[in-house]
């Protein structure tokens, strides 16, 4: 059995960690659940669940997710023109289950509209960004790319949460500002 991958005391003395620390600190950050789709050159389709999306500039519209390079589709992605992000609903916990898994038909069941460039638009969504592949920069393990958001599409359904290693639906919080 190996030990822990762990991270080298740096020269101000902090101490080092291992992955599975880094990833539960990771998990204390919230946040939504999506599922990244794309159309492969030769028309079939491929879908992945990501947590790792963010809007990132407004002029121009731009959002940013990632993927490890070691991903079974990062070759369709990283070659893919157009990608939709759809942001999954609070009760779409085994959408994002069945995207996560290495099901070899992840769509089967799902009755997907075609959007820009014919990516598929999954069903019952809290949101749906279609994009161009703008750019992509190494990042560590991962690569991220950078998508020009072209249409948009919002449902007022309530998104699906993942923090802590569990998914989770948002309740507003009353705070003093309501009263």
């Amino acid at each position: 059995m190996s030990a822990p991958e762990t991270n080298p005391v740096s020269s101000d003395g902090i101490e080092p960690f291992g992955t599975r620390e880094l990833r539960d600190c990771f998990g204390a950050f919230y946040t939504g659940v999506a599922v990244v789709t794309t159309v492969g050159t030769d028309g079939r389709l491929f879908g992945a669940t990501i947590n790792s999306f963010s809007s990132l500039s407004l002029s121009p519209p731009l959002i940013l997710w990632s993927q490890r390079r070691q991903s079974s589709t990062f070759p369709i992605f990283s070659a893919a023109r157009y990608f939709a992000i759809n942001i999954l609903a609070e009760d779409q916990v085994e959408t994002s289950r069945v995207f996560a898994s290495s099901h070899p038909d992840k769509f089967a069941g799902f009755d997907v509209k075609k959007g820009l460039g014919d990516v598929p638009i999954l069903p019952g969504c809290s949101a749906y960004l279609q994009c161009s592949h703008e750019t992509s920069y190494p990042g560590g393990d991962h690569v991220i790319f950078v998508g020009r958001v072209e249409r948009i599409e919002t449902t007022g359904r309530p998104p699906l949460i993942f923090g802590g290693g569990r998914y989770l639906s948002s309740q507003p919080l009353r705070t003093h500002a309501d009263a």
